[in-house]
């Protein structure tokens, strides 16, 4: 393959996953702003958006691991080294193969934060659950019909008026 060929291809999806990843940046910090206003509906238009872009980025580094294939490098981040090492001597594409690695770090970060989120909301709703059915205060162990034991309570017995 010639190296200006190669050059190209690379330049073309490194557009394309830098363009994404800025997407998924901006879809991350909308889902979040879903989940702080408990907005279900929207939260789970944006979760079908997010996981496009996921999508789309598995699709791109599909592309670029055959890539390296074909040219008999490793498909890891050090045959992408190698490989633009070999095709861009003018260093060009490595600043922005750096710039992906830092907003992929950004997206992995703002999506930590979403699951951060959840993962409290998740035990606040176990807690209330776990007073609803008289397990507060009690350890959490399975039962030989794999749930959880109720270590002999009754479960609270909620009636509206």
């Amino acid at each position: 393959m010639d190296p200006k060929i190669c050059r190209e291809h690379l330049d073309r999806l490194l557009d394309e996953e830098i363009g994404t990843l800025r997407r998924l940046e901006v879809l991350l910090d909308t889902e979040h702003e879903y989940l702080l206003a408990n907005d279900i509906e929207e939260l789970d238009r944006a979760g079908d958006a997010r996981q496009e872009c996921v999508g789309k980025l598995l699709r791109i580094e599909d592309e670029r691991r055959s890539l390296c294939r074909m040219m008999n490098l490793p498909a890891d981040a050090a045959g992408i080294e190698r490989l633009l090492a070999w095709c861009d001597p003018s260093r060009h594409l490595h600043r922005r193969w750096a710039e992906c690695g830092s907003l992929a770090a950004d997206c992995r970060n703002r999506n930590d934060r979403n699951g951060a989120l959840v993962s409290v909301r998740l035990k606040r709703v176990e807690g209330m659950l776990d007073v609803l059915t008289g397990r507060s205060g009690q350890p959490k162990v399975y039962g030989s019909k794999g749930g959880y034991e109720n270590a002999g309570r009754s479960p609270n017995v909620l009636a509206t008026v």
